[in-house]
């Protein structure tokens, strides 16, 4: 029997033993499977875990917005502010969502009417336009009475989250729920969108349960967290219990993935072994007994029980048979795998650079109809210079014209004004979003085969190649039969590494390729890029909004604001001593492993 992770006021939500399936092509798929959790009143949890955990799930299930299509089958106890969700009417569910509820999701776009003025959609939940304007200005919005007026496209990313959670503090509710509402912001945004969430908790005495994949987001915002795999919570505790004293062997693997400014660049990154739990009907013994490390023979048996930890606090619950004690040395290791050379600056090769650009502008027309009648002068004035077999990671907030710079080197963005000169080799190019840059009706050995052409291989040598390429970025031959929608998210990012490589190009260019996964196959593709790099003696240019992934990643690092380069240098020197005010920013808005006090 689990035992509850309640607090003595938890008076806003109730989980109790929650079970909830799913029909997902023509079968029914558990997904939450006996879930305990309750949430305090004023208090933030942020509930943690990889892709397919069920977090999404979970905040659904919250709202009561279980999507019909699914067929949804939902066992146990789900209370809000007072509520029976399971059994509670349509009517008495939209007055919930309406008075009590407020809901943050990742993609502030997909939640916003393209066609409606963003001030109109607020007064929409709050029914007073006075009102929605002061919402607007308590949100931080600058500007607010020239941007009420302002379409959805017209505001930054970070303006847009904003309007979000304007929106969800129309009604004054009891309980926010943001899921992801981060994963797309940089790093200085995503500083100010915590923030705001304190204070929203802070002002109005809000709770709020924040659905995130990052580990070290939570700990700057979550009194609590609960980490959540294959529909089990693994472990629930105090944040500053957690994170200094994890007692899961998942939360364990989750923390190391993590990166920071200390994370040893000469290493391989550790990462959890094998891919996540997938959904089954019989789930015997524990979800993470085929990756964890200190399994014992009743991991297979039986699934653990919520139980108290044993370091004085019974708030701090975990389910592991495994002894503490096994869990403790698991936090002690250290992957000792090297990769030569990663560490040090390496010369420049002899010869021509493989990059080289001179005085590069790139302007947009505005947009018919748009607000902003100037044109967007995204890059203005880049110069940049780099040799064989280097890498240069490119950092800075969006819209700063880190993308657009890799897009100009690729051909891709028109070039106003300016050189761009790439050496022997050309480029290939790794985009953020790894699924819609693949061809979604092809195989990914038709796809591979493809890049191969130029070289009028025969079948044969054609598939003896594609394999190798597979083997190289760790999946098997079985793969190349599969289309983009069989893939995980780590395997399609895999695969178009191995579309990229598949022919070495002088220069790979990295555009966010980690930024929306979780930090475990985020690891494994970081350790991969740099591994091919060293193998096929590669110029890569990774563009990232994250310092630590900067410095794991490039040798030097050229900071980027307003489509200028404010500052490059060798990596630990820009991170150690900035010299400009904007690189000092991004520096403390790092978030870091550590509670917030």
């Amino acid at each position: 029997m689990n035992t509850s992770t309640a607090r003595p006021d938890s008076g806003v939500a109730r989980l109790k033993d929650l079970r909830v399936s799913l029909q997902r092509a023509g079968q029914r798929v558990p997904v939450l499977r006996g879930i305990d959790l309750d949430i305090g009143t004023g208090e933030i949890v942020a509930v943690v875990g990889e892709s397919g955990s069920g977090k999404s799930v979970l905040a659904l299930t919250l709202m009561g917005l279980l999507p019909e299509a699914s067929h949804p089958h939902i066992e146990g106890q789900v209370q809000v502010a007072g509520l029976d969700l399971l059994s509670a009417t349509a009517r008495e569910l939209r007055e919930l969502r309406k008075r009590k509820l407020g809901v943050i999701f990742q993609d502030p776009m997909g939640s916003l009417n393209p066609s409606m003025r963003v001030g109109a959609q607020i007064v929409e939940s709050t029914s007073d336009p006075v009102l929605a304007l002061d919402l607007m200005r308590a949100v931080g919005i600058r500007e607010a009475d020239r941007r009420f007026h302002a379409y959805p496209h017209e505001l930054s990313g970070g303006m847009r989250q904003r309007v979000m959670a304007a929106m969800a503090l129309a009604g004054q509710p009891l309980l926010i729920i943001a899921d992801e509402p981060t994963t797309a912001l940089d790093v200085t945004v995503q500083a100010q969108f915590l923030e705001l969430l304190l204070e929203m908790r802070n002002r109005y005495g809000c709770s709020i349960v924040f659905i995130t994949h990052d580990l070290a987001v939570a700990a700057q915002i979550a009194d609590r967290i609960a980490v959540l795999y294959a529909g089990r919570l693994a472990e629930v505790g105090p944040t500053r219990y957690l994170i200094d004293a994890a007692q899961h062997p998942y939360t364990v693997g989750l923390l190391q993935s993590s990166l920071s400014l200390r994370t040893p660049r000469n290493r391989l990154l550790p990462t959890l072994v094998a891919e996540p739990a997938g959904t089954t009907k019989n789930l015997h013994g524990c979800a993470y007994v085929s990756r964890c490390t200190v399994a014992v023979p009743g991991c297979t048996q039986t699934a653990p029980t919520m139980l108290p930890t044993r370091h004085g606090t019974t708030s701090h619950l975990r389910a592991c048979w495994a002894e503490p004690a096994q869990v403790q040395a698991l936090r002690q290791l250290q992957t000792t795998a090297e990769i030569p050379g990663v560490c040090a600056i390496t010369a420049p090769r002899e010869g021509a650079p493989a990059l080289r650009i001179n005085d590069l502008h790139c302007r947009f027309p505005a947009r018919s109809g748009s607000a902003r009648a100037h044109a967007v002068h995204a890059l203005r004035g880049i110069d940049l210079t780099v040799g064989r077999g280097e890498s240069l990671a490119i950092v800075g907030e969006s819209g700063c014209g880190k993308s657009t710079l890799l897009r100009a080197i690729a051909g891709l963005a028109p070039v106003s004004q300016g050189t761009v000169t790439v050496g022997a080799g050309g480029v290939q190019m790794v985009f953020q979003d790894a699924g819609a840059s693949l061809t979604p009706w092809l195989t990914v050995g038709e796809m591979l085969r493809e890049r191969l052409r130029a070289l009028k291989l025969d079948r044969r040598a054609a598939d003896l190649r594609i394999a190798r390429a597979l083997s190289a970025i760790g999946l098997s031959e079985q793969v190349a039969l599969a289309r983009p929608a069989e893939l995980s998210g780590g395997q399609k990012q895999r695969v178009v590494l191995a579309r990229a490589t598949l022919i070495a190009p002088a220069v790979l260019l990295c555009d966010e390729p980690t930024s929306a996964l979780d930090a475990s196959l985020a690891a494994q593709v970081l350790n991969l890029i740099r591994q091919l790099r060293h193998q096929l003696g590669m110029t890569v240019l990774f563009v990232t909004h994250d310092l630590a992934v900067a410095r794991l990643m490039g040798e030097r690092i050229a900071v980027m604001t307003q489509g200028q380069v404010v500052e490059l240098g060798e990596a630990d020197a820009v991170l150690q001593r900035p010299q400009h005010a904007y690189t000092r920013a991004l520096l403390a808005a790092l978030p870091a492993l550590e509670a917030a006090a």
